[in-house]
């Protein structure tokens, strides 16, 4: 074994997003495009001489081939030693978990979360500090300046590793350690949730099913649901990690997770469902013939909490993503502890968490999660749900509408519209933006306008600033209307309206969402010209 040094030019847009860097999987095929992109990020780490590297990722294509090229360049790079999930699998949580536990220096997670795969799917890459959590902002601009002048890159020209036998291996002068992706995890949880409540819920005929939705949640829903937790054998659907997804799109949504939401809609449905997407991080919550929205379940979970032995003693504080309804600031208030709005993306909660000033987080794209990672966390979720539901015995939708006569209810609704001309979607914003500041005193859908803004965000705890996070349309009774490019698409741009409003007349808590905002709806497309400008009929995706 040699360590190489190869000549490279580089590859334009290697700039990571929110979630890293996402691309169609034929354009990380390409020769020296992986490389290109680890290599920048060692560059931006400094030294890396005797630290600990975590590697994994959900399954998906090409999965196998970068974890062996991470490896062999962590290798060239000094790396002590190098955690690598076995068979590549690491689900993104996991990750976060381990890098804590192990104190490592870092992790490398490969996934595209919830985009397709297969070989004409996308993949990701993306990278953990050692607090677990997603890089900061300085971390990936730094990548992303590397990407653009890097000439070259090293790596071991070693054999291809067994990924798929437990032990250490010796790679240069680093030891790889291939280790069961799910045994950390599984402990971790075992310290946060009441797990004799939980089996003793299932020992009393409890029925729930868990969707995999073919990605990396199924090994570890199989072991600890089926396994620890006692749930019968076919409990966890689609439990089996392929590297298509089973030709499906693992998104925990009312589209996406279609035959869930069938089963949870039957005359013989079980009492509890969920999914996770394709790394594991997201999920969904449904009750029998009753959907929970996101935001609701941050809410409830918050509101809940001391159920849960991990967080008997309450909870510090809550932060949700700027586009996220409301219901958890209602939760908050009545607590006494503050709750933060954020820019999207996860990373905005690391210093939160880190500097102790919140317990609780989420995204209102079904993400949910604590300060016990630095990720969002798509099992811990379903985990929370089955000790609520273990220690009130009730159904879902009690819980639901017993937590909305006290707190009001937040009619939410986001309408996606992906793929679509990327210079339409930015002109659509760029509009918006020249209208804000004649907005305020109009009315929109029978709602007056307070506040229009572009959503800026100051970390209280560094002081960093992120600038034209979305467009926020606030009126004066709380209604909302916010639009926002997504970053998670490999294709075009993706335009997401999100539209709320609160209710707080319990008589009034059993319309049907899209009813209740449909003036809201109807404002904001005359508002943006949505529809005309993009030229679709209505949106790809309502959730």
């Amino acid at each position: 074994m040699t360590i190489q040094t190869i000549t490279t030019t580089p590859f334009a847009g290697q700039k990571p997003g929110t979630s890293g860097l996402r691309k169609k999987v034929a354009e990380f095929r390409q020769p020296g495009y992986l490389q290109n992109f680890v290599q920048s990020l060692f560059n931006s780490l400094g030294e890396c001489a005797g630290k600990t590297l975590v590697v994994g990722g959900d399954g998906r294509f090409y999965n196998r081939e970068a974890v062996q090229v991470i490896v062999k360049m962590a290798a060239a790079h000094g790396f002590g030693k190098v955690l690598v999930g076995c068979a590549g699998i690491l689900s993104t949580p996991a990750l976060s978990c381990v890098v804590r536990k192990h104190g490592a220096f870092g992790g490398i997670v490969l996934s595209a979360s919830h985009n397709p795969g297969g070989p004409d799917g996308d993949f990701g890459i993306k990278y953990n500090t050692s607090n677990g959590g997603p890089a900061p902002e300085a971390v990936t601009d730094s990548v992303y300046a590397h990407t653009q002048s890097i000439a070259q890159y090293r790596i071991s020209d070693a054999l291809d590793l067994d990924l798929d036998t437990l032990g250490t291996l010796r790679l240069e002068a680093t030891d790889v350690e291939v280790f069961d992706p799910v045994t950390d995890y599984a402990e971790l949880m075992t310290r946060l949730f009441d797990f004799d409540a939980i089996r003793a819920l299932f020992a009393r005929g409890f029925a729930m099913r868990y969707d995999g939705m073919s990605a990396v949640g199924g090994p570890y829903a199989h072991a600890i649901l089926e396994g620890m937790l006692g749930a019968p054998r076919g409990t966890v659907i689609n439990g089996t990690p392929l590297e298509d997804f089973g030709g499906h799109h693992p998104d925990p949504n009312p589209v996406n997770a279609a035959q869930l939401v069938a089963l949870m809609a039957a005359a013989d449905a079980p009492d509890f469902g969920a999914a996770s997407d394709g790394d594991a991080d997201r999920n969904m919550i449904l009750g029998r013939h009753f959907a929970v929205t996101p935001s609701d379940s941050l809410a409830i979970l918050a509101a809940n909490a001391t159920v849960a032995p991990g967080y008997r003693a309450g909870i510090k504080g809550i932060a949700r993503s700027m586009p996220t309804s409301c219901a958890s600031d209602r939760v908050a208030e009545a607590l006494g502890v503050p709750c933060y709005e954020t820019p999207t993306g996860w990373k905005f909660f690391g210093n939160l968490m880190d500097a102790g000033l919140v317990t609780l987080c989420g995204e209102e794209s079904y993400g949910t999660g604590s300060d016990h990672v630095r990720e969002k966390d798509g099992l811990w979720a379903v985990l929370f749900w089955l000790n609520l539901l273990a220690t009130r015995g009730m159904p879902v939708e009690d819980i639901v509408r017993e937590h909305w006569a006290r707190f009001g209810r937040n009619y939410y609704s986001r309408h996606d519209y992906e793929a679509v001309d990327a210079d339409a979607a930015e002109g659509i914003i760029v509009r918006l933006r020249g209208m804000l500041a004649s907005l305020p005193g109009r009315v929109l859908g029978g709602h007056a306008v307070a506040l229009a803004d572009d959503f800026h965000y100051l970390d209280p705890i560094d002081q960093s600033v992120a600038k034209m996070q979305g467009i926020r349309i606030i009126m004066d009774d709380g209604a909302r209307i916010v639009f926002r490019l997504s970053g998670t698409g490999t294709e075009g741009a993706t335009i997401r309206l999100y539209l709320e409003k609160y209710e707080a007349d319990i008589a009034r808590h059993s319309i049907d969402t899209q009813e209740a905002l449909f003036s809201l709806a109807q404002a904001a497309d005359a508002l943006s010209e949505l529809k005309l400008r993009t030229g679709r009929a209505g949106p790809t995706v309502v959730t």
